[in-house]
């Protein structure tokens, strides 16, 4: 119950805060009427109810993928990115901004999807995903090898591009930042369906992660399927991670900090741990975003740099309790 308040205040907050402060009770008048013409109506249907709503989803779809890739790979600190996720879409969209000079978020963000599942695709199919026979295919280990060296070749090659055409270091920067800022109701329809998804096949696959959790061998004496559990895993992080981050940037310590902080609450049942991340990563990232419109009011501090201002000392401090410290 106290998560579910958590979520309603913090959408309220969402709403009603930011360079103008919009009362409650307007709230409630706009939504009645679905009247568009008043001021305080376009801020909050064209500019806070779309963020709102990013918030919401892409604040579950990272948390959710942080928690499968922590589960996957047995490691309280997996960040999403580890898949390559957040390199192909940077690299997608590096090259659609600089080589055929794509500008409008619309147009980009299915650039940026796009890479982000072929990368993670190709990630997949070096660690050994092509072989689900075989004891080691698409392994933890191999993963996060096969994520870094994919990611860092993407990341050179990407920077070399951007350096050399402004155009695209101009799209870029704002992109890389992370921000909730600027999206529309057109962006949240476009990625909604793939985060949907995501999210099935996590829940789908949050008993099984219990079983890995125990180690392989035991695993497999209780029937799981791991060869399965880590295919499944990889496309629900795909989608998740991937739809987000061509939505919003790559906003990190959501994914990383999320999962953490609710396994030191609920324990190590991956059940539980996915079930309250659907709620704590909305809570962060709309926190995040609101502190960022307050924080430089009436500018703006970017959602990405606020979630990693204050996640990263909330998580160095998680990380040193020892009930925090394993899966």
């Amino acid at each position: 119950m106290l998560a579910f308040l958590s979520i309603a205040m913090v959408v309220i907050i969402s709403l009603s805060l930011g360079p103008r402060y919009i009362p409650v009770v307007t709230l409630i008048d706009i939504f009645r009427s679905g009247d568009g013409s008043s001021t305080a109506s376009f801020i909050v249907l064209d500019s806070r109810l779309p963020r709102t709503l990013l918030g919401l989803i892409c604040g579950a779809a990272l948390g959710v993928a942080g928690a499968l890739m922590q589960a996957v790979t047995r490691n309280p600190l997996a960040d999403p990115g580890i898949l390559g996720v957040n390199a192909g879409a940077a690299f997608s969209m590096t090259l659609a901004a600089g080589l055929f000079g794509v500008q409008a978020i619309d147009a980009y963000i299915w650039a940026a999807f796009a890479g982000a599942v072929v990368v993670s695709l190709l990630v997949f199919l070096l660690a050994g995903g092509n072989k689900p026979g075989s004891s080691a295919a698409a392994s933890p280990i191999r993963l996060v090898l096969a994520g870094v060296a994919v990611s860092a070749v993407l990341a050179g090659i990407g920077s070399s591009i951007t350096l050399i055409n402004p155009q695209a270091f101009d799209v870029m920067r704002v992109w890389a930042v992370g921000s909730l800022a600027g999206r529309d109701m057109h962006v949240v329809a476009a990625i909604a369906p793939f985060i949907a998804a995501g999210l099935a096949v996590a829940l789908l696959v949050a008993p099984s992660l219990n079983a890995i959790s125990l180690g392989e061998d035991l695993a497999r004496s209780v029937g799981a399927n791991i060869a399965l559990t880590y295919s499944l895993s990889v496309v629900a992080v795909t989608l998740l991670a991937g739809a987000t981050t061509a939505a919003i940037g790559p906003i990190g310590f959501v994914g990383l900090m999320v999962p953490h902080a609710v396994r030191w609450l609920v324990g190590p049942d991956q059940r539980k741990i996915i079930l309250l991340t659907l709620i704590a990563g909305p809570v962060l990232l709309l926190a995040a975003d609101v502190l960022g419109r307050l924080i430089l009011r009436p500018g703006e501090l970017e959602a990405g740099i606020v979630s990693a201002f204050v996640g990263a000392p909330v998580l160095i401090l998680l990380a040193r309790r020892k009930q925090a410290r394993g899966l």
